[in-house]
């Protein structure tokens, strides 16, 4: 296929019904199924769990921000889920949304990636568009996925368009989804980028070609590590105004009255999610890679991976107060997702919290009712109920995550002492002055 038919490309993705596979049905993956399918477009989701697909082939969504009443729409539309990857071969685009986690050494993990290009490469033919999703380093789409491509003799640019997008989806936003985020595609050549932008610009009402794949690459890491960085600083203002005998909450809303030059962060137990813990670190390795070390990136976290254990040294302190010890008291985790009204646990601090506190012998239960069970080294725990019976059995409670579906005034009323990580109980003690010596924040 000459370029010339490649340009045809664009045309076809704009059209009535193009086909479109995509790999990976999770968090990123399903929505954007569920929002191409609307569009009219004949979707084929991929994903190497049977039984994910079954479910969704059944009407039962998985991911949070997407209903099954969406789905079912999806499915109207002529949305279907496999294992198959030949499916790639009916495809006029293929988007590639697959985990990129970190080495425990934290290092990137690009085996999902080159699992997925790899499948994908075997049964891709000319005329196709194949667009990365997955969060990664500057230099992935061009160094990994483009000689996958080409060791098929599809030349890219030529035979092939080959782009970048980065993923923005927030889990529990109720105001941003993938229609009114912005999208930013970046195509290994300006045909390639027409491509992607013809391709989004069903299901997006903004679309910002950028001049390479590495540069939208590096637009998320930038992203995410701008909050990485500044969620440090406010982190390391909370320590210190610690130190200070100082309320940082205070500071926080009356430096935010500023109208111009300050944005507030707020401070907490530590970072959670698919994001912020994790894509600066790719930036940091491709760095190391140059010579180059990325010192924010790298005391950023080491504060914020500090502030598990600043929650548990507040709560020591608070327990002394009462002439108790860590050891063998009864401590609640109120909250255990990532952040507040979603069901998410990836990286959630309340993990490292529970660790911790397993560590120093405490006796740990939690509650949260996004998630029903976890399972921590081997140890799983169900959530307790949350009653008033329930709280003034235990010596302390460690607010980690704010649901907005937590009664503060009675989670006050009812606990002995309070941790509280996240400001939660803020109202509540205004309401009730008098209980207000039950709690320390952080």
């Amino acid at each position: 296929m000459s370029s010339s038919e490649l340009s045809h490309l664009p045309a076809r993705l704009r059209s009535a019904r193009p086909t479109v596979v995509v790999v990976g049905l999770g968090y990123v993956g399903l929505p954007l199924c569920v929002e191409l399918a609307e569009s009219g477009a004949r979707v084929l989701g991929l994903d190497v769990h049977p039984g994910l697909c079954a479910q969704l082939n059944a009407g039962r969504s998985h991911v949070g921000d997407i209903s099954d009443a969406q789905l079912a729409r999806a499915r109207g539309h002529g949305f279907e889920a496999g294992i198959d990857p030949a499916v790639v071969a009916e495809a006029d685009a293929v988007i590639i949304c697959v985990p990129t986690p970190l080495r425990r050494t934290k290092d990137p993990d690009i085996s999902y990636i080159v699992a997925a290009g790899q499948a994908v490469a075997a049964h891709a033919r000319p005329g196709q568009l194949v667009v990365l999703e997955s969060t990664t380093y500057p230099g992935t789409t061009e160094e990994v996925l483009a000689p996958m491509l080409e060791e098929r003799g599809l030349r890219v640019g030529v035979d092939v368009a080959l782009a970048f997008s980065p993923e923005r989806v927030d889990p529990g936003n109720p105001k941003y989804g993938i229609r009114n985020t912005p999208k930013v595609v970046g195509g290994v050549t300006p045909a390639c980028s027409e491509a992607a932008v013809a391709l989004y610009g069903r299901c997006c009402d903004t679309v910002h070609p950028v001049s390479t794949p590495a540069t939208a690459e590096t637009v998320k890491l930038l992203e995410n590590t701008f909050r990485m960085v500044n969620i440090g600083l406010v982190n390391e203002f909370a320590l210190i105004c610690d130190q200070l005998g100082l309320d940082v909450w205070e500071v926080i809303e009356a430096a935010a009255t500023k109208p111009f030059g300050f944005m507030p962060f707020k401070p907490g137990p530590g970072l959670g999610g698919h994001c912020i813990p994790i894509d600066p670190h790719y930036l940091a390795w491709k760095l190391r890679a140059h010579n180059f070390t990325a010192r924010f990136v790298e005391l950023a976290d080491a504060i914020n991976s500090k502030m598990p254990e600043h929650v548990i040294e507040v709560l020591a302190d608070v327990l002394n107060d009462d002439g108790r010890p860590l050891k063998n008291s009864r401590v609640l985790v109120l909250g255990v997702a990532y952040k507040a009204d979603i069901s998410d646990m990836r990286e959630s601090p309340a993990l490292e919290v529970m660790t911790h506190l397993q560590k120093k012998h405490a006796r740990v239960d939690y509650h949260d009712p996004y998630v029903p069970t976890l399972t921590i080294e081997e140890q799983r725990f169900a959530s307790v109920e949350l009653t008033a019976e329930t709280l003034v059995e235990y010596d302390a409670v460690v607010v980690v995550t704010d649901h907005k579906c937590f009664d503060w005034d009675f989670v006050l009323a009812s606990s002995r002492r309070i941790v509280d990580a996240r400001n939660a109980t803020r109202a509540a003690r205004t309401r009730a002055p008098e209980l207000a010596h039950r709690v320390r924040t952080i």
